[in-house]
């Protein structure tokens, strides 16, 4: 499952933060969300590694980090109301907020939208 990634700096004001969710894209072919299983906080994920799991009513996939770094809140709002995952993925549905300590290349958003216009 592809995670979109969006900077930020925290209110501490150290490093890079983002805040990291499924595409809308992958909201619409994953269907309705049903459970959420999400890295702890404190967690230390790598990308391209399985960090997490998301159900839903057609499939299960892994969730695969997006970048180096450890994970510094979990969005609690989407564990007890999955249906914000499909409802407003790039809002209220995010999943988690990592702090980056290693960025792989990455599609920004036109790159991603040509990648997925033919599926």
């Amino acid at each position: 499952m592809l995670l979109a990634r969006t900077g930020y700096t925290g209110e501490d004001g150290e490093g890079d933060l983002s805040t990291v969710g499924v595409t809308a894209h992958a909201s619409d072919a994953l269907g309705d969300v049903v459970y959420l299983d999400l890295p702890a906080v404190g967690t230390t994920i790598k990308a391209g590694d399985a960090c997490g799991e998301i159900e839903s009513t057609k499939s299960v996939s892994d969730l695969f980090a997006p970048a180096d770094g450890e994970v510094v809140e979990i969005n609690e709002a989407a564990v007890a109301d999955t249906g914000l995952v499909n409802s407003d993925p790039f809002g209220a549905g995010w999943l988690f907020r990592m702090r980056i300590s290693g960025t792989p290349d990455l599609l920004d958003a036109a790159a991603y939208a040509a990648l997925t216009a033919g599926e």
